[in-house]
């Protein structure tokens, strides 16, 4: 028996996604789309996913140009409540500028900034219930502000001092706040989705009224645990709330590595038979209202949503990331979704609701605020400086009661 000759073909190639610009290259987000605000079309909570298709290639938007909420998914929120968003919002950057400035005056090792990124984790706030259970990243700091935690105690997390609340078990910005619904951050990406899916499902199992939401960045949509935890909330129908916070840029490398370039990541859960919602991530009220949407769909028992969020990382991945090595500089400025704060301050003007001068009047407010915060929680120690967490607290939260083993332990270091 012979085989077939074999045709002559071309050589294979393998194709490395490249962003559309690097340092030194004019600006180009040619690739990003884009809808009208307005355009897209709000469907019944209780539709079916094979019908929301489309849902994950357009982009949910409420605010045009002009600062006004048009479209079937305009929120009617009272003007007073608006303002609240923005405080948040505002007190969250102010936050980030302090912590920010610490890390760099050696008081601290480490910190993430979201700057450009405050409406994602404030608008979701605003429509979760207070004790929905929230498993964020690292960049949604804005969840523990406008839930009201006091600054004091994230601050003292991030320090590491006598008075952190995690008793310098946990990197800094990796917060956790029971009284808050907010899980322990993790620093393996990608793991509180897993996490988040397997509480809802517990909740759901023990007939509790109380959903999850989780975050995860573009690029740890890459990891595994993404994928188990739509395969679990498909299956399962978990009350989640699954957001992907596509803010271009991973830990320096951009998104289309991540598999953004054919497809948006919203289209993921197409496969999963999942819902999905594309949403402007920079638009308080598109995310107010999309998680609105979502949340209302899990209490009502028709299971999970993925939503992502397209955003903009303004700052460096992190205090340890360059990102001039790696994007134009002049990149953020040009971010056609613009700033979130700054959106939603021209939507109180159009409203009549805001002023320029009530803007720099709360924006200086706020500052005092983060500054008499911060100067009371370095008072109790800074990684330079100060007193730390008793070293008797490593032996301490494991067990209910301490074995003999480790009160030996604890009495051979003498405390």
């Amino acid at each position: 028996m012979t085989s077939a000759p074999r045709l002559k073909a071309n050589a294979l190639s393998l194709r490395i996604p490249e962003p559309k610009s690097r340092p030194g290259e004019m600006l180009d987000f040619g690739n990003l789309r884009l809808s009208e605000a307005g355009a897209v079309e709000r469907p019944p909570i209780d539709a079916e996913p094979r019908d929301l298709r489309e849902l994950a290639f357009g982009l949910v938007r409420v605010l045009n140009d002009d600062g006004v909420a048009v479209g079937p998914w305009a929120p009617a929120l009272a003007p007073e409540a608006l303002k609240g968003a923005l405080e948040a919002m505002m007190l969250t950057r102010a936050y980030d500028e302090r912590m920010y400035r610490a890390q760099r005056q050696g008081k601290t090792s480490f910190y993430m900034k979201c700057r450009g990124e405050e409406a994602v984790a404030v608008g979701a706030a605003m429509a979760l219930n207070p004790d929905d259970m929230c498993f964020p990243t690292y960049r949604q700091q804005g969840l523990l502000i406008a839930r009201g935690c006091p600054l004091q105690a994230m601050m003292n997390q991030v320090l590491s001092n006598a008075r952190d609340p995690l008793k310098g078990r946990q990197m800094p910005v990796h917060y956790s706040s029971p009284e808050y619904a907010v899980f322990s951050i993790s620093g393996n990406l990608g793991t509180q989705y897993s996490q988040a899916v397997g509480w809802a499902m517990a909740s759901a199992f023990k007939g509790d009224t109380r959903i999850a939401a989780g975050w995860i960045g573009d690029g740890a949509t890459a990891e595994g645990d993404f994928h188990h935890a739509l395969t679990f909330a498909s299956v399962y129908r978990a009350p989640a709330v699954l957001n992907v916070v596509n803010n271009q840029w991973a830990i320096s490398s951009f998104h289309g590595l991540a598999g953004d370039g054919d497809a948006p990541f919203a289209s993921r859960a197409i496969g999963f038979g999942l819902p999905a919602l594309r949403i402007d991530g920079n638009d308080l009220l598109a995310v107010y209202a999309a998680t609105a949407w979502a949340a209302e769909r899990a209490r009502a028992n028709l299971g999970a949503t993925v939503i992502e969020l397209v955003t903009y990382r303004a700052e460096g991945h992190s205090t340890s990331d360059d990102p001039s090595r790696y994007r134009p500089a002049e990149e953020a400025a040009g971010w056609p979704l613009g700033d979130p704060i700054a959106r939603l301050a021209r939507h109180l003007m159009a409203l009549g609701a805001w002023s320029d001068d009530e803007h720099a009047a709360l924006e200086k407010q706020l500052t005092e605020t983060v500054r008499a915060a911060g100067k009371e929680a370095e008072s109790h120690g800074t990684l330079s400086s100060g007193s730390r967490p008793s070293v008797a607290t490593m032996f301490e939260d494991v067990f209910k009661q301490m074995p003999w083993h480790l009160r030996e332990q604890r009495q051979q270091v003498g405390v």
